[in-house]
């Protein structure tokens, strides 16, 4: 009874903020209504088995990617509270219980909703076999979760982590086209998704793909569990150290406190250099060496050309990494901060100097995303002009910064993290890629991916440039967005005026 009076609890605390349990609903949605065609094409241009499979396989994606990251901040942003509970006398094995029963919840309704949206979409041909599928998703990026949570504290770093091994997961996993690669059978969902989508592997042994699937589930569990108990066990818990700079400190050097809490993070800079590094390349391996037909625009023509595959993939894959960190790091900057700089102004500092030093946090980490990025893109990928090609990620991640520092006050961390991921694969990985659209279409004009994907391809493919009109278009988006967030920022840190 008790266990379940705090799964009741933590299941409250979750849905105070209404715009989660929204998402639990949308994001399975998005992914298997609204994007599972499109990555199917994408699956079968990279050599995988498109169609069906990946369809499938989509509502196993969605569930994964809710559970994960809804599971990382049940662990991570709890950790002081449930240590003294465990200290007041709750067995620490019921805590760690209600813990894992509270993610399992989550999880199975976004699994619910998923495999719904599954039925809607196309119908299912093996309702069992989904719904068990997408059941072992979600259990085994719950535990993933858990895993990060329990020792990965900052959200930056964890929500990354979790982002990072989901990708990989999804992107070379055997649905998208690495069925045979062996470097991937060591995918966390490698099995489960073979099984899920009856692609029997030939690699499984006389265990079988259920086998292995069931393994790693149960493995998963297993650890999510001791971990979560050795983490509530520990009732001694590490001294915090204060954070350096008074009042006065921070009236003389916003910027120079805002570098340095930046600088304390430095799992994130690791972070930002090897989630990039590992996507490009590893993408630009299982991309096949085929042609593809790409309209440009050249001295003002619009003309389909063909190009080799690898080249045009090669030359997308920086922004997506591109964005996804910028709006991470934009959303937490600006989430994590917003109650000492409220006190800050408080004490008269004015918030025009503290959203300077935000922004300028958030400009470095968007150009260190960037120029790691495209460091690793010049490995696989030689663009026409590399000033235009690198001008064009820049913009995109300045954009999607600033985007992220937009969602904060609006949707919090674990509503924000979704929408931080979700919008720029949606915009620059499925609507701008000119793999799934050889010519813009009316909704990719109106994303703010627009302008800087238009450049980015004219600067990847052509010798000339002829995109002023995307160029003015994304420096619209550029500006709305910063006035945007200043307003935002000045409103959210301004004193409250006593009555």
């Amino acid at each position: 009874m008790t266990t379940l009076v705090f799964v009741r609890r933590f299941l409250t605390d979750y849905l105070r903020n209404p715009v989660n349990l929204l998402l639990l609903a949308v994001v399975p949605a998005v992914f298997v209504v609204v994007v599972a065609g499109s990555m199917a094409d994408a699956a079968k241009l990279l050599g995988g088995p498109g169609g069906a499979a990946v369809q499938t396989a989509t509502a196993g994606w969605a569930a994964a990617f809710l559970a994960g990251i809804a599971m990382y901040f049940q662990t991570a942003a709890t950790r002081d509270t449930d240590r003294r509970v465990v200290i007041a006398g709750l067995p620490a094995t019921r805590l760690v219980a209600a813990r894992l029963a509270t993610g399992l919840a989550l999880a199975l309704f976004a699994a619910a909703v998923a495999v719904a949206a599954l039925a809607f979409r196309t119908g299912i041909d093996a309702p069992v076999r989904v719904a068990a599928g997408t059941a072992m998703f979600a259990v085994i990026y719950l535990a993933i979760g858990t895993v990060v949570g329990a020792t990965v504290p900052n959200p930056v770093n964890g929500t990354i982590l979790v982002l990072f091994v989901w990708i990989l997961d999804v992107f070379f996993g055997p649905a998208m086209g690495a069925r045979d690669w062996a470097a991937t059978r060591g995918l966390p969902t490698h099995f489960v998704t073979l099984w899920m989508v009856d692609l029997p592997s030939g690699h499984a042994g006389r265990i079988g793909d259920l086998g292995w699937a069931l393994t790693w589930t149960v493995g998963a569990l297993a650890t999510a569990w001791a971990l979560a108990a050795a983490r509530t066990r520990t009732a001694r818990s590490r001294s915090h150290h204060a954070r350096p700079g008074g009042v006065a400190a921070q009236l003389a050097a916003a910027s120079h406190a805002a570098w340095r809490d930046a600088r304390r993070n430095r799992a994130l800079w690791v972070l930002f250099v090897a989630v990039p590094v590992v996507f490009i390349i590893t993408a630009d391996i299982v991309t096949p060496n085929q042609p593809i037909l790409v309209t440009v625009t050249e001295y003002g023509r619009h003309l389909a050309r063909s190009f080799a595959m690898p080249q045009v993939h090669g030359a997308t894959m920086a922004p997506i990494a591109i964005a996804s960190l910028a709006a991470l790091v934009g959303l937490f900057a600006m989430l994590d901060s917003r109650h000492g700089d409220r006190r800050a102004a408080l004490a008269g500092l004015r918030p025009g100097a503290l959203l300077s030093a935000r922004l300028g946090v958030l400009a470095v980490a968007a150009l260190a995303a960037t120029a790691v990025s495209l460091a690793a893109t010049a490995l696989v990928f030689d663009a026409a002009r590399w000033p235009t090609y690198a001008a064009a990620n820049v913009l995109i991640a300045f954009t999607y910064a600033l985007i992220g520092a937009l969602l904060a006050p609006i949707f919090g961390r674990v509503g924000g993290v979704f929408i931080a991921f979700l919008l720029p694969f949606l915009d620059i990985g499925i609507v701008q890629s000119p793999m799934l659209n050889p010519e813009p279409t009316t909704l990719s004009r109106l994303l703010p991916g627009y302008g800087g994907s238009r450049i980015l391809l004219d600067g990847a493919l052509t010798t000339h440039f002829d995109e002023t009109r995307p160029l003015l278009i994304g420096l619209t988006w550029l500006t709305v967005l910063a006035l945007t967030v200043a307003l935002a920022y000045r409103h959210t840190t301004r004193p409250a005026r006593g009555r």
